[in-house]
């Protein structure tokens, strides 16, 4: 059974990091790509990053590269999120999904991430 938590989020004030975790379990994890999304509230869930089983990663929203970086440790099952130099428009659910069984898309619960002063 796929099983995907998240954790790490909470309140920061701009400028500050965040850690983002997401612990896999039920599946191969170092065959898998693991990808990032966020959700700020009144807006579409939007793609934020994603790292292959190569290592090959990918920020996909432009206002957040050279500011988040993605990782992984395989020995781990835990894929990385790190923020920096966050803004209050970085304030969103985040969750970690990965694709199993070619198409069916496993979402984990989300984590809270909020950037005020």
């Amino acid at each position: 059974q796929v099983h995907l938590v998240e954790s790490g989020g909470g309140l920061v004030q701009p400028g500050g990091s965040l850690r983002l975790s997401c612990a896999a379990s039920g599946f191969t994890f170092s065959h898998s790509a693991i990808s990032w999304h966020r959700q700020a509230p009144g807006k579409e869930r939007e793609l934020v990053a994603a790292i292959s089983t190569f290592h090959t990663s990918q920020i996909y929203v432009d206002s957040l590269k050279g500011r988040f970086t993605i990782s992984r440790d395989n020995d781990k099952n835990t894929v990385y999120l790190q923020m920096n130099s966050l803004k209050p428009e970085d304030t969103a659910v985040y969750y970690c999904s990965t694709v199993r069984d070619g198409s069916v898309r496993y979402w984990g619960q989300g984590t809270q991430v909020t950037v005020s002063s």
